[in-house]
């Protein structure tokens, strides 16, 4: 439980943070983040495979 709670605080904090800022850069970060996690996916998956 103490678990959740510290993520819904750091969630909150993040998006008071996105909150303040233009929504280009919004969403500019959002496809920087976007890609690195589908290229980490990707990555994970092959590694996986090959084993």
């Amino acid at each position: 439980m103490l678990v959740l709670v510290a993520a819904l605080l750091l969630l909150g904090i993040a998006l008071g943070a996105v909150a303040h800022l233009p929504l280009p850069v919004s969403l500019a970060a959002a496809t920087v983040i976007g890609c690195w996690l589908l290229i980490f996916a990707a990555r994970e998956r092959h590694a996986r495979r090959t084993r």
